[in-house]
Order: structure tokens, then C-alpha cells, then sequence
């Protein structure tokens, strides 16, 4: 039994012991030390578990392949070669690499540009910035990036997707020489050429729809993927119902390759380099996100830690090699990574096990994706775009953020549709950078100072933390400084102890916040309901205050659990813990 009070100072800073010790393994990859406590039930679970994922990926694949205007089996190349590589050096336990939607528009502009030599030189490149990267250890610098510009790009990228799918879900025709290659481009071809629509595309178009929005509501069918049964059911009506029998297939439109391709390399020029660099760090920089964002999420679902930097050293390897072989960028995949998560994979066994399913379909039944109507991709596009907008979270920044905050994330979304994904985030970062630089400066404050020989007694002060007596089973942390999106990951870095009941975090240091840090608060507060902790919140100023009313998280608190002082906040939690 522990100590009735302990007298203690508790800031908000890393144990430098422990991440000294991370630091040692940083540029380990995960299979290694997952293999340490490795088990025959666990092998059983990633292996169904890889081979489920396998299914899921099949069409997706194939479908981001098309979006990206290369040909289907490249995609499952990607998935193929990134995916083993990704898995066997990543950074993460269960992330499952490949093809993603955040590339489609980027890839479509490269090989409409610079052909297909175009396109795997700028991945390699890309490859190699994140190897560099990671040597670099610049993993943690990702979170330089706002979250109100990844939240724009990814809006803009989804829109991006939706409105290059449109000509095949309605079956449009367009004249010949017509520029779409840009999304304005492909716009103005859509609003010009709608008269051309064909119904039988579109009936084709809508069941597929209707297959990818109504399965998953039946919760016992959940083990089978939608997108499957979307593409059997919509090539059994192009296959058996006459007059939907010259609906437009991938076989009709691309010339369909089994078995892995030879290694490709492309003549290298300076000029080359220089024109594709642009492209090259921006498929760098949005892997790098894209793939550890992806870690994140799937940290908190398994309980783990990923280590970023073997994670980008992995992704720009598996990009490497997949260019070599004549595959498109891959990171990681968010909704994979999180079906591989459901299904029991819980080492990088199951992504290894991902890919090699998706070898022998290549070899053996690639084929019969020559029977894949294109409609049915568009529809399963439209899915992939819904669920990658995040137009929930969309929303409900612009109405809980500061207005900087909404401009920043708004003009991110439409640059990436007006032009590309290259200028919405420079001009986003750019923007973000002077905003904060504007915030910081509005707040900063030249007060006088108090004097000790102004009748002011330190040791009464409600507001001084020294020799404090803070009660059993209670943490006090103490946040110094602005909150926001640079430093947010800082704040999930509170430890608590098994038999901790009330944690208390002290703000009077905190000027100002942003939606970031907000979102960083809120997943704490997430896992202190979880442990049954109570969350006590000390000394708010006006802004956070304001920011958390606004966004309803004071009211998921619980006013009583802010408090004006330390002293107040103490006394709270001795009353809590008995």
C-alpha cells in the first residue's frame, strides 16, 4: 500500500528513460519483435485475417488502379510488392499498405504528363525521400501539418475522385481529343457531354451502389465484403441480361495481364528530376501522412505504439521496389489497416499473408476481372470517396473552429479540386504558418510584476504548486504554454498508473488552443472514461474555455470537474478518491 499524500510537481514531458530506450528501437521493424512472443493461435488469426483483408483489397485495387489512369493489374502489383515489403520493414504491427484513393489524381496527372516512365521515376524518388526521412528521424515532424489542411486535402481529394467517375457511372461519351486530364478538365467534359448518358451504365451503376450501401447494414453479413458482392452481382447482369450486355467492362476498354511483370527501369535525365521533384515530394509528404496517420488510428484500437520513422523508412522501401515492378505509390490504408484490426491480425504476419493471397489471384484468376463493369468501379469509387471525405469531421470544424482555423482548412479543399494537391498544401501551410504566427501574437500579454514585499505570501498562494499536497491515486499534470497543432501529440503523452482514479490537469500556462489540441484533449479524456478516471481540468483561460464550450466538450466534461485553481482542483480530487 502506497503512501497516504506524496508532495510532487508533475509536468507534461516525455520519461526520458523510456524514450531513450524506444529511441535504441526505433529503426527496428516490427515483424522482428513481434516475433519474440509469437504463437500458433495468433499465426491462425493473421492468416485469415490477411487473406479477408486480400478480399477486400481485390477490388479496391483494381478500382484505384483505373481512378489513377494506369491498368488494372497494376494496382494489384502495388498491393502485391508495397504491401510484403511495407509489412515485413514497417514501423506498425498491423498496418496494411497499398493503393489509396489520396493518390488517384496525383498518379492521373503524372502518366497523362510524363507517361508511365514518368510516373516510376517520380515514385522512386519519392521512395527515396521517405527512406531519407526516416534515417533522418523527421517521423515526429508530420504533425507540423495541421490537421485543418489534411482534413481539406482529403475533402478536396474526394471530391476529386467522385467527379472522374462520374463519365463511367453514367456511361457517358465524350468526343475524341477531349482534355481530361485536370479536374476542371473532366468537369466542364461532364456538364458538356450529359446528354450522352447511357441508362444501362447507370442501372448497372446504381445496383452496384445500392449493393455498397445497403450490405453493410446487415450486421451478420459484415465478414463479407460489399465491394465483392457489388462486382459479382453487377457482372452476372452485364453477363445475363441481354441488354446490358454492351455495358463498357474493364476487358473492353484495357488489355488484361497475368503473373508478376520483369523489373522496369527508365532512362534518367537532370530535367526529368527536376520536372518530377514537385510530384515527388508531394507523394513523399502525403504517404508520410497518410501512413501514419493510419499507425495512429490503429494504435488506439490494438493498445500499441508504432514507431514512425521505420515506418516511413518502410513505406519509401515498399515504393521502391513496387515502382521497380511497374506498381503506383502506395502508403498506408486506413479502412484496411482497421478490417485487419476487426479480423484478429495483430503482427505484420497478416499483411505479409494480405499480399500473398493477392499473388496467387493475380496468377490465377486475374483474367476474369476482364468481366468488371465499369460502372460498378465508379460505384465502388463513389464508396471509397465518401469514406475518405470525413465530411462529418468536415462540418463539424467549421462550426466549432476558430475562424483562421475554417479559412485555412477551406482553401486547402478547394485548391486541391481547382488545381492540385502540389498548391493546396503549399498555400496551406504557408497560411496556417502566418495565421498561427497572428494568434500567438494576439495573445501575448507585458504584465507588471508582483513583488514579494507586496504582502504576498507564495506559500498561500491558491495558484502556486509547491509543496502541494496532492492526494492518493490522483496525477497532476501541468500544461506550459500555447496549445495547438505542433505540440498536440505532446499532450497524449500523460502516463497513468493502473490504480490511478482522478487526473488533473492544470492550464493556468495556456493561453490560447486550437482544434488540434482540442481533438489530443478529448482522446484523453476518452481514455480516462475508459479506465473509469475522472478528468479534473484546473485554471482554464478564456480561450480554451471558449474553444471547449463552443465544440461541447466543456459539457462532456462536466462543469464540475473545472476548477478555478490548483488548491480547488485538489480538494476535488480528495473528495473523489474518499
Amino acid at each position: 500500500m502506497g503512501p497516504s499524500f506524496r508532495y510532487s510537481k508533475k509536468v507534461l514531458t516525455f520519461y526520458k528513460h523510456e524514450k531513450d530506450k524506444d529511441e535504441m528501437k526505433t529503426l527496428t521493424p516490427q515483424l522482428f519483435l513481434s516475433m519474440k512472443q509469437y504463437t500458433k493461435e495468433q499465426f491462425t488469426k493473421d492468416v485469415i485475417s490477411g487473406i479477408i483483408v486480400a478480399i477486400i483489397a481485390l477490388p479496391l485495387s483494381i478500382a484505384l488502379a483505373l481512378a489513377s489512369g494506369v491498368t488494372p493489374e497494376q494496382g494489384l502489383y502495388t498491393a502485391i510488392i508495397a504491401g510484403f515489403v511495407i509489412s515485413f520493414l514497417g514501423g506498425s504491427r498491423v498496418q496494411i499498405a497499398g493503393p489509396t484513393a489520396a493518390f488517384a489524381t496525383i498518379v492521373a496527372g503524372i502518366v497523362a504528363k510524363n507517361g508511365m516512365d514518368g510516373l516510376i521515376v517520380a515514385t522512386i524518388m519519392a521512395g527515396i525521400i521517405l527512406v531519407i526521412m526516416g534515417l533522418l528521424k523527421f517521423g515526429n515532424l508530420i504533425r507540423f501539418i495541421p490537421y485543418t489542411i489534411t482534413t481539406g486535402f482529403t475533402f478536396g481529394i474526394a471530391v476529386t475522385i467522385v467527379i472522374g467517375q462520374i463519365k463511367d457511372f453514367l456511361g457517358l461519351t465524350y468526343p475524341a481529343g477531349t482534355a481530361t486530364v485536370e479536374t476542371m478538365d473532366k468537369l466542364k467534359a461532364i456538364i458538356a457531354n450529359i446528354g450522352t448518358f447511357n441508362i444501362k451504365a447507370l442501372i448497372v451503376g446504381a445496383v452496384s451502389l445500392a449493393i455498397l450501401i445497403i450490405w453493410p447494414k446487415f450486421k451478420s453479413l459484415d465478414k463479407i465484403p460489399p465491394s465483392l458482392i457489388a462486382v459479382i452481382v453487377s457482372v452476372l447482369m452485364v453477363k445475363f441480361i441481354g441488354p446490358l450486355k454492351d455495358v463498357n467492362t474493364i476487358g473492353s476498354l484495357y488489355t488484361i495481364k497475368k503473373g508478376l511483370p520483369g523489373v522496369s527501369v527508365p532512362s534518367v535525365n537532370m530535367d526529368m528530376i527536376l520536372t518530377l521533384l514537385p510530384d515527388a515530394l508531394t507523394i513523399a509528404v502525403l504517404a508520410g501522412i497518410e501512413s501514419l496517420l493510419s499507425c495512429v488510428v490503429s494504435d488506439g484500437m490494438i493498445g500499441s505504439r508504432h514507431k514512425p520513422n521505420m515506418e516511413l523508412v518502410a513505406q519509401g522501401a515498399g515504393n521502391i521496389v513496387s515502382a521497380l515492378f511497374g506498381g503506383i505509390p502506395a502508403t498506408g490504408a486506413i479502412a484496411r489497416t482497421a478490417a485487419n484490426v476487426k479480423n484478429g491480425g495483430r503482427t505484420p504476419i497478416a499483411g505479409m499473408v494480405h499480399s500473398v493471397t493477392l499473388l496467387i489471384v493475380l496468377v490465377v484468376l486475374m483474367p476474369y476481372a476482364a468481366w468488371i463493369p465499369m460502372p460498378a468501379i465508379a460505384a465502388i469509387l463513389f464508396i471509397v470517396a465518401y469514406n475518405m471525405s470525413g465530411w462529418r469531421e468536415m462540418v463539424n470544424l467549421v462550426k466549432h473552429s476558430p475562424k483562421s482555423d475554417t479559412l485555412v482548412l477551406l482553401t486547402t479543399m478547394v485548391l486541391t479540386v481547382v488545381f492540385d494537391l502540389v498548391v493546396a498544401i503549399e498555400v496551406g501551410i504557408v497560411m496556417a504558418a502566418l495565421l498561427f504566427l497572428k494568434r500567438m501574437a494576439d495573445v501575448t500579454e507585458v504584465r507588471s510584476w508582483k513583488y514579494i514585499g507586496e504582502n504576498i505570501d507564495e506559500n498561500n498562494d491558491p495558484e502556486s504548486i509547491n509543496l502541494k499536497k496532492v492526494p492518493d491515486k490522483t496525477l497532476v499534470y501541468e500544461i506550459i504554454g500555447p496549445m495547438f497543432f505542433a505540440a498536440a501529440d505532446k499532450f497524449m503523452d500523460i502516463h497513468m498508473e493502473s490504480d490511478v482514479k482522478v487526473v488533473i490537469i492544470r492550464m493556468r500556462g495556456v493561453p490560447a488552443m486550437d482544434i488540434s489540441a482540442l481533438r489530443s484533449l478529448k482522446n484523453i479524456h476518452n481514455v480516462c472514461k475508459k479506465r473509469g478516471i475522472t478528468m479534473v481540468l484546473s485554471h482554464v483561460q478564456e480561450q480554451p474555455k471558449s474553444m471547449m464550450e463552443k465544440a461541447g466538450f466543456a459539457a462532456e466534461v462536466g462543469e464540475d470537474n473545472f476548477c478555478a485553481n490548483i488548491d480547488a482542483a485538489l480538494a476535488y480530487a480528495q473528495e473523489i478518491v474518499g
